[in-house]
């Protein structure tokens, strides 16, 4: 019994039916190359593979392609997932799944959220946070999201189960067509940001706890419901995904405020901050085939040692640039002068972190490729494990650090704190 639901939750049909009942649908295109004669064998071929895709057929076309119909609709936009790799004239018949959009408020909404999980949102929330509203929050937040992201990258190639087969699922993303699927991280991060927000500022601010449950769990939702709609992962891993995020949170939750003290106080945290990350990104699980999750992984703990230096030396130096006063505090009001001095602080913070990015990358991989003796322009290199893991731990660590550090001393410099 168990085992049947767990199958059924893994079925790529139930995520291409979410994807049909959001207005998502798949096409399957049959190009043929210039010069060659239609066979009767690539219209039966482009035929079944749309019958196997859930659609209902194909119509001719004047240059010898064929273009498929859904439900003996014609699309209202269609998209081609890849260029054809055939040169002109080479017989050969290439079907290829596209698709067509038919509410495009869900296409731009989920499309929104699934974005939510990448690098943008890496130097963007987190730092506005720590700049903006409260660093106490924000120490939380780097914590939990670095430990859960850790767990589910590491899990996915461990567990080592595929993605939703498209075919009949439509995949609008292709990046991360090379990771595993099982967990969802982008379901993992959602839930933890979400809820570590909240449980953090509810007994710290004034607000509606209701509010903010609810305003946690439609976020949550919704990138967690972005990763089927994208294609990207089956019902079980999303669901697992939040499931493990869940529990992960509630076992360490009592242990939050004593960490904190820990990485503020000890004089260990940097030389734990720096070398622990760095060994764990080293040692990340080997594939027999590249996959970005380590890269990834490297970013996210890259990111958590800087912040974490940061947040340390910060204190030593008595700039946690927490808020004053008696507990709890109150959400101020907002005003043109408050939205002008964040949007301020944001910019100038962006700007510095971007141009940091850009300096340690470059500098980073010229001094990793001269040790290494490769060539510059081999972008392939860039892969290999000796060299992706120290630059990008080195980029990325230092984001973290100039975030929290050197950003806050330039607004005070600025006078906009």
């Amino acid at each position: 019994m168990i085992n049947s639901v767990l199958q059924s939750l893994q079925d790529p049909h139930l995520v291409a039916s979410f994807q049909r009942c959001c207005g998502l649908f798949i096409q399957i295109e049959e190009r043929l190359g210039a010069g060659c004669s239609n066979a009767p064998g690539n219209a039966s071929g482009s035929q079944g593979l749309a019958e196997r895709a859930g659609v209902a057929g194909s119509s001719e076309r004047p240059n010898g392609e064929r273009r498929c119909k859904i439900n003996g609709s014609h699309p209202h936009l269609y998209v081609q997932d890849r260029k054809d790799p055939h040169g002109v004239g080479e017989c050969a018949a290439k079907e290829r799944p596209g698709y067509a959009v038919k509410n495009y408020f869900l296409y731009y909404l989920f499309r929104f959220a699934a974005a939510l999980g990448r690098e943008i949102f890496y130097i963007t929330f987190l730092p506005f946070t720590y700049w903006n509203f409260d660093p106490f929050v924000t120490r939380r937040l780097v914590g939990v999201w670095a430990i859960v992201m850790y767990l589910g990258q590491a899990s996915k190639d461990i567990i080592k189960w595929p993605r939703p087969l498209s075919p009949p699922v439509v995949k609008l993303e292709t990046r991360v067509d090379a990771e595993y699927g099982m967990p969802s991280t982008h379901a993992m991060a959602a839930t933890a940001i979400s809820f570590t927000f909240l449980m953090a500022t509810m007994y710290r601010y004034k607000y509606s706890v209701a509010l903010g449950l609810m305003a946690s769990t439609v976020l949550s939702a919704l990138v967690s419901l972005s990763r089927l709609y994208t294609g990207m992962h089956t019902v079980l891993d999303v669901i697992c995904g939040v499931l493990i995020t869940a529990v992960l949170m509630t076992l360490t939750y009592p242990f939050w405020d004593i960490l904190d003290n820990f990485q503020l106080t000890s004089p260990l945290t940097p030389i734990i901050a720096i070398v622990m990350p760095f060994f764990m990104s080293y040692t990340y699980p080997e594939l027999d085939h590249y996959s970005p999750t380590r890269g990834d992984t490297t970013i996210i703990l890259g990111v958590a040692s800087g912040c974490t230096v940061g947040f340390w030396m910060n204190y030593q130096y008595g700039r946690t640039y927490e808020p004053t006063g008696s507990l709890p505090f109150e959400i101020p009001s907002i005003t043109l002068q408050i939205v002008s001095l964040a949007i301020a602080r944001f910019l100038i913070g962006i700007i510095v972190l971007v141009a940091t990015r850009q300096v340690v990358k470059t500098l980073s991989l010229k001094v990793l490729y001269a040790w290494f003796d490769v060539a510059g322009h081999d972008m392939q290199a860039r892969k290999r494990l000796e060299i992706e893991v120290p630059y990008k731990f080195a980029t990325y660590s230092s984001i973290g650090f100039n975030a929290t550090v050197v950003v806050p001393l330039l607004h005070q410099l600025l006078e906009l704190l």
